[in-house]
């Protein structure tokens, strides 16, 4: 055979490789989604993951299945969701502290970013923030305990001479136990009484706001929680029932009848999720994703909410506000 030929052959042989090899279709990724609420609150937030995921080249049924689970607040069903998920995916997304947890403890072997988990350092999900460790990564909603004291302020800057505010909180949510000093710092400053009041179910509402009246509370600071974000309405209407000024993480809570919020925005959390779900799918490690945290915090008034309680919200507040709603 002559070179010339010898050489053809070859260069054909390897473009026809290299055809059988682009006709091999994607391996099929299996993405577990755990949302503590259910399938119609998080609507937005599952076509917002896709939509961004999308954006990435991550196609449902070509090179991504997702695999969502909406299960109550509550700890033991959580682990119950991600337990049932883990043997069927290759990646695991979690949305809230409770449910990072709960992977942290179930799926030691599954790559794990988490959405909206509060002080993931102080609550021992990760090692660090910079350099998490382990098999999870993910986006903080809050790292800065100073947060809390910042809505404790707003309250204060709300309601005239207040002394005494009821602390709306779910005891098993780590959030709790981590933003209680700060508030107690700031309410010692300010002059305020904190008086604490826990739920752990959408039963004890009535009896907690019973409590509030009883205890002569001026305002409510609600705390963020999976099972509070889930009771965002009821907790609202009952805090307006009760002539409460009520402050907020979610900006959700506002929007169906609280009067203000100061959180994160969680729509901004979910395009760098997708972009470190993307890395862990090209072969970074979560251990050496650097988690990320909010730059900043959104401030959201509900006008019609304070001529309800007839409240005038201060000038200087409304000019920081990032959304009024009249």
């Amino acid at each position: 055979m002559r070179r010339r030929d010898f050489i053809g052959v070859v260069c054909g042989a390897a473009l026809a490789s290299r055809g059988v090899e682009a006709q091999q279709p994607a391996r099929v990724r299996r993405i577990g989604n755990v949302v503590p609420r259910t399938a119609e609150q998080s609507e937005s937030y599952v076509k917002a993951l896709e939509a961004r995921l999308a954006d990435l080249g991550y196609v449902e049924g070509r090179n991504i299945v997702l695999l969502h689970r909406f299960t109550e607040p509550q700890p033991d069903k959580i682990e119950e969701v991600v337990g049932s998920l883990v043997p069927q995916v290759d990646l695991l997304v979690v949305r809230g502290s409770i449910a990072a947890m709960a992977a942290k403890k179930l799926a030691s072997g599954v790559p794990t970013v988490f959405i909206q988990s509060a002080f993931p350092v102080e609550i021992g999900l990760i090692k660090s923030l910079a350099h998490p460790g382990g098999n999870i990564t993910g986006i903080a909603s809050e790292a800065a305990t100073e947060t809390n004291q910042k809505r404790l302020q707003i309250l204060e800057e709300i309601v005239p001479d207040l002394k005494r505010a009821a602390v709306l909180s779910v005891p098993d949510e780590p959030f709790t136990r981590l933003a209680m000093p700060s508030l107690d710092l700031a309410a010692h400053q300010l002059g305020v009484t904190l008086i604490p009041v826990d739920i752990k179910s959408a039963e004890d509402l009535d009896a907690a706001f019973a409590a509030m009246k009883q205890s002569e509370a001026q305002a409510l600071l609600v705390l963020g929680a999976a099972l509070v974000s889930v009771l965002g309405k009821q907790i609202a209407d009952l805090a307006l029932a009760a002539h409460l000024p009520s402050c907020h993480v979610f900006r959700d809570a506002v929007i169906v009848g609280g009067l203000v919020a100061l959180g994160a925005d969680p729509a901004a959390n979910i395009r760098p999720a997708a972009a470190q779900i993307d890395k862990i799918i090209k072969g970074a490690s979560p251990a050496d994703i650097p988690v990320e945290q909010p730059t900043r915090y959104e401030l959201t008034i509900n006008l019609k909410t304070a001529h309800l309680l007839n409240l005038t919200i201060p000038p200087a507040l409304l000019a920081r506000a990032d959304e009024v709603i009249e």
